[in-house]
């Protein structure tokens, strides 16, 4: 690997800092989505996909992927320090979370060079939007088990059957797509084939689904002998669990590559410590209270050693003492954190952390309260925290299934 010339990686970061700092929106008169999973209106799409098209025509997304496809074509390091200061910024999520996070380098690392050249630059421009079409209604995280039928039909596949949780699924282009091709398989894993969908065509519906939040972000998807070009085909076959599972690592942490920007706005430990000040307890500041101090003070350690973890897992000396558990642990640990932190934050509001978005009487217009709300999305999307802790069992620290 080519070593980086500190002096330029300096430079860029200084120019990253100027044009983040001259360029984020700070008003905008509508609620922005703190997560790609609260995307559900034109007015959020349409500015988050603008947005994320200016990040990547500046050179801040997307850094590290190759020219030849779109990208900048500079070591991974550029863009590592482009996203930190993204998030530094509290600058708006990137749109085309699954595009960038999951397609992309999915398609870097297994695709033709004819599928690069097709849908790349798409993803980082924010062009086309993808989806994910896995989960499906009536299977649970019993992904092996998809019933979704994809028939081949000359230069087609026929497709029928169902997906939920489809994110943005109503503006999507493409969908990466999980369907059953051999009901007769050997195994139930060796009969799904993983196809790289369009969402745009006769017999494809989407139908919103409304959160307990109120808002919306997710769908159902419905297929209805919707026919797609046998080339939508990735790999053969036969081989869409062998695909699937490569997906769920990069969506879990565990496989790196990802376009860089981030996905979800997160919550940071010291924006409670205003709250703590103004919140009373028996009559003084939330924050003169010792256990409430001692809460915050671990809640900020906690915070900075995820972060660390995050940059030590790409120092490969650093997490050779247990291959892949910070990776693996950290979609855990994150999701499971961000939800502790927006509990307290609400409690901290006494009786006002009763009240939502759009209520006179929320603190902050109810952000700790939607993001609270929010936060089971990601517990449960990527495989539930349950599933995490198995997978961690069983993969990292060697325990026996069961």
């Amino acid at each position: 690997m080519t070593a980086v010339d500190q002096k330029d990686l300096d430079a860029f970061k200084q120019d990253a800092q100027a044009w983040f700092e001259e360029n984020t929106p700070r008003d905008v008169d509508f609620m922005l989505p703190l997560t790609f999973m609260e995307v559900g209106t034109d007015p959020q799409f349409n500015f988050l996909r603008d947005w994320q098209n200016k990040v990547y025509e500046a050179g801040y997304l997307g850094a590290h992927w190759p020219k030849e496809y779109g990208g900048g074509g500079l070591a991974r390091e550029f863009q590592d320090a482009a996203t930190r200061i993204m998030s530094a910024e509290r600058t708006p999520i990137m749109l085309n979370a699954i595009g960038l996070n999951w397609t992309g380098p999915l398609l870097l690392d297994r695709g033709s060079d004819d599928e690069k050249q097709k849908y790349i630059k798409g993803i980082l421009s924010a062009e086309n939007i993808w989806c994910q079409g896995f989960s499906e209604p009536d299977h649970g995280s019993d992904l092996g088990n998809a019933q979704t039928k994809a028939v081949r039909d000359g230069d087609s596949y026929v497709i029928n059957g169902s997906k939920i949780w489809t994110t943005q699924g109503n503006y999507a282009d493409y969908m990466i797509l999980l369907a059953r091709t051999n009901p007769d398989a050997e195994t139930k894993y060796k009969g799904l084939s993983f196809f790289l969908s369009p969402m745009k065509g006769a017999g494809i519906e989407t139908v919103p689904i409304r959160k307990l939040t109120g808002e919306y972000g997710f769908t159902q998807t419905f297929f209805q002998d919707a026919r797609i070009p046998a080339s939508c085909l990735m790999g053969e076959e036969g081989e869409g669990w062998l695909i699937a599972m490569q997906t769920l690592e990069y969506e879990r942490g565990a496989r790196s590559g990802q376009a860089g920007g981030h996905v979800m706005m997160m919550a940071n430990p010291t924006d409670i410590v205003a709250l703590a000040q103004a919140a009373q307890i028996n009559g003084k500041p939330a924050i003169e209270d010792p256990a409430i101090r001692e809460e915050l003070v671990l809640l900020m350690s906690e915070a900075r050693s995820l972060g660390l973890n995050s940059r030590r897992d790409k120092i490969a000396p650093l997490a050779q003492d247990r291959p892949m558990s910070l990776a693996l642990g950290s979609k855990l640990a994150s999701t499971d954190f961000y939800q502790r932190l927006n509990a307290f934050a609400i409690a901290l509001q006494g009786t006002r952390g009763a009240y939502y978005v759009d209520d006179p009487q929320a603190h902050d217009n109810g952000i700790w309260q939607r993001g609270y709300l929010n936060s089971f999305s990601a517990t449960i999307g990527g495989g539930t925290s349950q599933i995490q802790r198995n997978i961690i069992g069983e993969h990292v620290l060697g325990l026996p299934k069961g």
